[in-house]
């Protein structure tokens, strides 16, 4: 099978991308613009491997689209390629609207299209499989309930509405055309090369250099905690056994206070860089509280019981072996994000409009 990826050179996109090389044997498309957050540092020894190739294409641009779908006759589209970060969109909404929205369509069109002139046995494989987030749902403050596929979407910043609309096309695409739809809605990931503006490598990262380690209002807001590498399983399991037309949530079913997080990251410091920067005694006494995020959820929590019960899916690991292994690969890993740090961002504080 040959797999179309967009957003192949980002976060999660390149953890999907490495567990197709590694895990399977079939090939797979790289789609991705580059913009700040792609990497293709990010996929180690992909280039030199005869199932990959990559195609520097933006998703708002429908011509070239037209001409990636032609030349690599794709089997199934991973469409993971968005804008992604919460501060950012307060900052800036429209390239939200424009990449998360605008390029969506385009996505649904140029694949709707070719799909239409398969023959019947690739049409009826044919899965376009579009990668959401927990964040369309809103806020679960103040109740012990988890967010399932029924949950409706109350979504609360510019970048959450924009997925929204985004899964609202797509399900009216499979549902208007019939074509082969999925959606997947995702708890907040991380891991090995994640972007440094996220909570977890920030927190690292600054913590390594004797920075302030920002947390926002009282760090009470909780999270589910999901291993990128975790979420590419489940992920891939989608597009190769979900059934068409299907919402699966994926979560890690570790449910986190964000300074809980950040105390837990200070503490693995303490173990394994116990040579701190100087004038910092502890680790934990960089940490700073800073004004909450305009419109800041307070709780996000995902019910996985539905893929797990389907298809077997079930997180590898648990949080406390993750953020290790997370914290030890930023240490292992440094001429990666040196190099990222060398470029536009450098950890400024944003969405504070």
């Amino acid at each position: 099978m040959k797999i179309l990826v967009t957003g192949g050179a980002g976060f999660i996109g390149s953890a999907v991308i490495r567990h197709i090389l590694n895990d399977t044997s079939d090939s797979v498309v790289n789609v991705d613009v580059l913009t700040y957050a792609g990497n293709l540092e990010s996929l180690p020894g992909a280039d030199k491997s005869e199932r990959y190739a990559f195609e520097q294409v933006d998703i708002c641009d429908f011509a070239a689209l037209e001409a990636v779908f032609e030349k690599h006759q794709p089997d199934a589209v991973m469409h993971l390629a968005a804008e992604s970060h919460v501060d950012r969109s307060i900052d800036g909404p429209a390239a939200f609207i424009q990449t998360n929205l605008v390029g969506t369509f385009n996505m649904l069109e140029v694949a709707r299209q070719y799909w239409k002139i398969l023959d019947e046995s690739k049409q009826s494989a044919f899965r376009f499989h579009h990668i959401s987030t927990d964040e369309v749902y809103g806020d679960l403050e103040g109740t012990d309930d988890l967010f399932t596929e029924e949950t409706s979407y109350e979504p609360s910043s510019p970048y959450s509405a924009s997925k929204a609309g985004s899964d609202h096309l797509v399900r009216a695409w499979g549902r208007t055309y019939a074509f082969p739809v999925l959606v997947t809605n995702c708890s907040n990931n991380y891991g090995p090369y994640h972007f440094p503006e996220k909570l977890i490598p920030l927190m690292i990262l600054n913590a390594l250099e004797g920075k302030p380690l920002p947390v926002y209002g009282d760090g009470l807001q909780i999270r589910d905690w999901l291993f990128v590498e975790d979420h590419a399983r489940a992920l891939y399991k989608v597009v190769t056994e979900g059934k068409v037309g299907e919402t699966y949530n994926i979560g890690g079913h570790n449910e986190k206070a964000n300074i809980d997080v950040v105390k837990t990251i200070c503490s693995l410091l303490e173990e394994l860089v116990p040579n701190k920067p100087q004038g910092v005694n502890h680790y934990q006494d960089l940490i700073t509280y800073v004004t909450d995020r305009p419109g800041h959820d307070v709780r996000y929590a995902i019910d996985a019981s539905k893929i797990e019960r389907e298809l077997g899916w079930t997180p590898a690991e648990t949080f406390e072996s993750g953020i290790r292994k997370t914290v030890e690969w930023y240490l292992n890993n440094r001429e990666w994000w040196t190099r990222v740090l060398d470029g536009s961002y450098s950890r400024e504080r944003l969405g504070t409009e």
